[in-house]
């Protein structure tokens, strides 16, 4: 028995950061990695593909940990990074992307992220189970861009 949860995610926050200091880290999936919370391990797959093992995380009694794979493109002249999917390759899918846009005095960066994620639990908690995923999510990646805030020299 599995649990299927969605989540679709979307935000927009200016750095101080010129647009190609904020490009670089980016498209750098190890350095971006570095700055997400509770990544047990990321593992260069070849050709710009990268598994991301996450830490596991405790649910009442039951400890999930979640494991996915995506494919990374980054096109400067477009100020896009961008990621799909690797079949075959955990309990997660991941996509989304990156768009840095540079404005007068700032950069404007906008995330997308869409997971659909399959967890071995019995449906029976499934009201119970996909909030707190959800909510763990969110939490996780607002820390991520928090951080990465920080490294872009703080919020314009």
């Amino acid at each position: 028995m599995t649990i299927h949860v969605s989540i679709n995610l979307g935000y927009e926050f200016a750095v101080k950061a010129s647009a190609q200091t904020v490009f670089d880290l980016l498209s750098d999936v190890p350095a971006s990695a570095s700055h997400f919370p509770r990544v047990h391990q990321l593992v260069d797959l070849g050709s710009g593909a990268y598994r991301w093992e996450m830490e596991d995380i405790g649910i009442g009694p039951v400890s999930l940990q979640t494991v996915y794979a995506s494919r990374y493109v980054a096109d400067r002249s477009l100020g896009r990074v961008a990621w799909t999917p690797v079949d075959g390759e955990g309990n997660a899918r991941v996509s989304g992307n990156w768009v840095i846009a540079p404005k007068k005095a700032s950069t404007l960066i906008t995330l997308r992220i869409v997971s659909d994620m399959t967890l071995p639990l019995p449906s029976l908690i499934k009201g119970v189970v996909i909030p707190v995923v959800e909510s763990e999510f969110e939490k996780l990646v607002e820390q991520y861009i928090d951080r990465l805030a920080l490294a872009f020299g703080g919020e314009a």
